[in-house]
C-alpha cells in the first residue's frame, strides 16, 4: 500500500472510530450510518468539496447536505477534521444542551452545516432547492469570462430518505429541470430501524431515478473501494443536463461486532466493541478521540485548497466589479449586504374605501406586480394553481432548463406541479443557499401537505413566503376537503412563524411588507377567494402593527369586536347594528396576531383594552382566540359544500347573528366582572 493510500485508509478508519466514540460519549445517537458512510464522506471532503473552513459563509462554496441527518456524527467528525470551528471538546459534547453538536444537524448551531435535516427526505429536497438556486444565480450573474457562481451540491441519502414522498416529489422535479450541478450519494446499506429493507423497500431505486431523468451509477464495495467512489463522482461531474444518483453499497456499522444489522443503527456500541474496532483498524487504543497528526495534516491540505479557491474568487469578484458595475451593485446589495432596495416599502399600493371590492388573492397579485421587478431575488411558484393563486407577475420568465425550450434558468417563476411538500422543502433549500427570497403557493388547506417543511422554515429562521389562497369556507362549493378550519391554529402555534390574514388591500400590502422585511422568519399569507371591500379606517401604517382599531364609537365602548380577513367587514356590519341599539362598539382588525404580539403592552392595551368584553370572529377554529377574546365565535367543526353566502349564514357568521351574540355578552357583563386577559405576563 502506498503512503498516500495508507493515510487515506487511516483517515477513513479514524472517521469510523471517532463517530462511534462520539455516540458512545453521549450514550445516545446513531453510529451505524456514519461508520458505513465514512469512505464516501472522506472522498467528498478530501477530493471534491471546495469550501473554506475558516470562512464557512464564502458564497461560492460547494454545498453538502446530509439528508439522513441521524448520521450527523459523521458530519461533525468531518467538519472537525477539515478545520471548521468544531473542537474535539465539541465532539465530546455531542447531544448535550447548547452544544455545537446537537442530535441532528442544525443550521443555526454548527459552523459548516448548510441546512437542518432530521425528518427523512427533507435533505434531498433541500439539496434540489440549493441546486436550483445555484442554477438561477449563475444564469443571472455569470458573464463571459466571469463564472462568479459555479459551485456543486452534494448530498448523502439513506434508504429512509428515499422512502419518503417528499424525496420522490423533489427528485422528479430535479430530473425535469436537468440539474446537473446536483450529485446524490445513496448509502445502500439495506438496513432500517425495523430490520432489513426487504421488509418494506424492495424497489429498484436506480431504475426509479433513471425514470426521473437522472444519470445513475453504482459502487459495489462502498466499504473499501475509495477509488471507485471517486471515479463515480468524477463521472457524475462530467454529466451534462442530468442530476446524478450514485448507489453505494455499504455495511452499516462497518467494523462493529454486529455490523450489517439493525442493532448498530441507533444505539451506542459499547466501550469494548469500540476498542476492538480501533484495534481491528490499527488505530490507537490507548486514547479516546485520538486523531493521528498525519490525518489532520492530510485534511488541512484540502482546507488550504479551499482557502485558495476563495482568494481566487475574491479577486474575480473585484475584476467583475470593474467589468460589470451594475450587476456587481445588485450582487453586492442582495448577496453581500443582504439588503432590500432603498425605500422598498414605499412602492406598495394603498387603497381607499371608494376602491372596488376585490379578493385579497387579487390584491396580492397587484402587490406582487408592484415589487417583483425591483426585487430580483424574489423567486418561486405555485403547486399547479397559478391561475387560482394569482402568483405570477407581468413579464415573469419561466425557471426551466434552456434545453426544454420552456424557459431559462434566469427565469424566476417555478412550475412545481402538484408537489406541495417538495415545493416547501425546495424553498428552504433556496433560502439556505442565500441570495434569494423564495415563495411557495397553494390553497391554505394544502399547506398541511407541506408543513413538515414549513415547520423547518421556522426552526431554521429562513425567510420563505407562503402565499396561501382560498383561506376559508368562503371558497364555497369545493367543500370541507378544501376549507381550512384547524389550519390557522396549527400555523399560529408554530414558533417563529408570521401568519397574516389580511382583510383588504391595505392590510395585504402591509402583510407583504412585514413578510419581506423580516429576514429570520417564514411568513404565511392567507388570502381570500371571494371579493372583500376596502375598509373605512384601514391603512398600511396601521396594519403594520398586526392589529389596530378600525372604528370606534364616540362613547367609550361597551364591547370590542375583533376579526381577521373576510370576517372584518362582517363585524363592521355587526357594529352598525349594535350602534343603532345604543351599544357603543370598537371594531378591531387583526391581520396578524404574530405581529400584534410584538407590540408594546401599552399599544396592545390601547387596542384590546382591559375591562371591556371582547368577542372574536373568525371562520376557523376558535382555539387560538382565548388569548385575545373572552368569547370567540368561529367554526369548530369541518366546513360544508355550498355557496359562500349560504355557508356564512349556516355557520352564524353574519352581521345580524354576531350582533345578537354580542348583545348577550354585553348584557352578561352588566352584572359580572370582565375577566382580565394577560398575554405577556412573563
Amino acid at each position: 500500500m502506498s503512503n498516500s493510500a495508507h493515510i487515506e485508509n487511516t483517515a477513513v478508519n479514524t472517521i469510523r472510530a471517532l463517530a462511534a466514540e462520539v455516540v458512545q460519549g453521549a450514550n445516545s445517537g446513531h453510529p451505524g450510518a456514519p461508520m458505513g458512510d465514512a469512505p464516501m464522506a472522506h472522498v467528498l471532503f478530501s477530493r471534491f468539496i471546495s469550501a473554506n473552513p475558516k470562512n464557512p459563509d464564502w458564497f461560492n462554496r460547494d454545498r453538502f447536505v446530509l439528508s439522513n441527518g441521524h448520521a450527523c456524527a459523521l458530519q461533525y467528525v468531518m467538519l472537525h477534521l477539515m478545520g471548521y470551528e468544531l473542537s474535539i471538546q465539541d465532539l465530546k459534547n455531542f447531544r448535550q444542551l447548547h452544544s455545537k453538536t446537537p442530535g441532528h444537524p442544525e443550521r443555526m448551531e454548527t459552523p459548516g452545516i448548510e441546512i437542518t435535516t432530521g425528518p427523512l427526505g427533507q435533505g434531498i429536497a433541500n439539496a434540489v432547492g440549493m441546486a436550483m438556486a445555484e442554477k438561477h444565480l449563475a444564469a443571472t450573474y455569470n458573464t463571459e469570462n466571469f463564472n462568479l457562481i459555479d459551485n456543486s451540491v452534494y448530498c448523502i441519502v439513506g434508504d429512509g430518505c428515499l422512502q419518503e414522498g417528499v424525496a420522490s416529489e423533489a427528485s422528479s422535479l430535479a430530473g425535469h429541470l436537468k440539474l446537473d450541478n446536483l450529485i446524490v450519494l445513496y448509502d445502500a446499506n439495506e438496513i432500517q430501524i425495523d430490520g432489513s429493507t426487504n421488509l418494506a423497500f424492495t424497489e429498484d431505486v436506480l431504475k426509479r431515478y433513471e425514470s426521473y431523468g437522472w444519470h445513475t451509477s453504482s459502487v459495489a464495495d462502498g466499504d473499501n473501494d475509495i477509488e471507485s467512489i471517486a471515479k463515480a463522482i468524477e463521472e457524475a461531474k462530467a454529466i451534462k443536463n442530468m442530476p446524478s444518483f450514485i448507489k453505494i453499497n455499504t455495511t452499516i456499522g462497518f467494523g462493529a461486532a454486529l455490523q450489517g444489522t439493525a442493532k448498530v443503527h441507533g444505539a451506542p456500541l459499547g466501550a469494548a466493541d469500540i476498542n476492538n474496532i480501533k484495534a481491528k483498524f490499527g488505530l490507537n487504543t490507548q486514547e479516546e478521540y485520538f486523531v493521528d497528526p498525519a490525518v489532520y495534516e492530510f485534511y488541512a491540505k484540502r482546507a488550504e485548497f479551499g482557502a485558495q479557491q476563495e482568494q481566487k474568487w475574491n479577486q474575480l469578484l473585484q475584476e467583475y466589479k470593474v467589468a460589470h458595475p451594475e450587476l456587481y451593485q445588485q450582487f453586492q446589495r442582495i448577496i453581500i449586504n443582504k439588503e432590500l432596495p432603498t425605500d422598498f416599502a414605499s412602492i406598495f399600493p394603498s387603497y381607499s374605501p371608494s376602491d372596488p371590492a376585490i379578493a385579497t388573492r387579487k390584491v396580492s397579485e397587484n402587490v406582487i406586480n408592484a415589487f417583483a421587478n425591483i426585487l430580483p431575488e424574489y423567486i418561486g411558484g405555485s403547486a399547479d394553481l397559478t391561475g387560482s393563486n394569482l402568483t405570477i407577475w407581468k413579464g415573469a420568465q419561466e425557471f426551466q432548463s434552456p434545453d426544454t425550450q420552456l424557459g431559462t434558468f434566469s427565469g424566476r417563476y417555478v412550475r412545481y406541479g402538484v408537489r406541495e411538500h417538495a415545493m416547501a422543502a425546495i424553498s428552504n433549500g433556496m433560502a439556505a443557499y442565500g441570495g434569494l427570497i423564495p415563495f411557495a403557493s397553494t390553497f391554505l388547506n394544502f399547506i398541511s401537505y407541506g408543513v413538515g417543511a414549513s415547520r423547518l422554515s421556522a426552526l431554521q429562521q429562513l425567510r420563505v413566503i407562503y402565499i396561501m389562497t382560498h383561506d376559508s369556507i368562503g371558497l364555497g362549493e369545493d367543500g370541507p376537503t378544501h376549507q381550512p378550519i384547524e389550519t390557522l391554529a396549527m400555523l399560529r402555534a408554530t414558533p417563529n412563524t408570521l401568519v397574516f390574514r389580511p382583510a383588504d388591500g391595505n392590510e395585504t400590502s402591509a402583510s407583504y411588507i412585514n413578510a419581506l422585511t423580516t429576514s429570520d422568519k417564514p411568513s404565511v399569507l392567507c388570502l381570500s377567494r371571494q371579493n372583500l371591500p376596502q375598509l373605512v379606517g384601514s391603512s398600511i401604517e396601521k396594519a403594520l402593527k398586526g392589529g389596530y382599531t378600525l372604528s370606534e364609537s364616540a362613547n367609550s365602548p361597551s364591547i370590542i369586536l375583533i376579526a381577521t380577513g373576510s370576517e372584518v367587514s362582517i363585524i363592521a356590519g355587526a357594529a352598525k347594528i349594535l350602534e343603532q341599539k345604543g351599544i357603543a362598539t370598537r371594531v378591531v382588525s387583526m391581520p396578524s396576531t404574530s405581529i400584534f404580539d410584538q407590540q408594546s403592552d401599552d399599544y396592545q392595551n390601547s387596542v384590546l383594552t382591559p375591562g371591556i368584553p371582547i368577542v372574536s370572529v373568525e371562520a376557523m377554529s376558535t382555539s387560538t382566540w382565548h388569548k385575545y377574546a373572552h368569547h370567540p365565535i368561529g367554526i369548530d367543526t369541518f366546513g360544508a359544500s355550498g355557496k359562500a353566502e349560504h355557508l356564512y349564514e349556516y355557520f352564524g357568521l353574519t352581521p345580524e347573528k354576531i350582533a345578537a351574540k354580542a348583545e348577550i355578552v354585553v348584557e352578561h357583563y352588566q352584572s359580572n366582572p370582565v375577566p382580565i386577559i394577560t398575554r405577556n405576563l412573563w
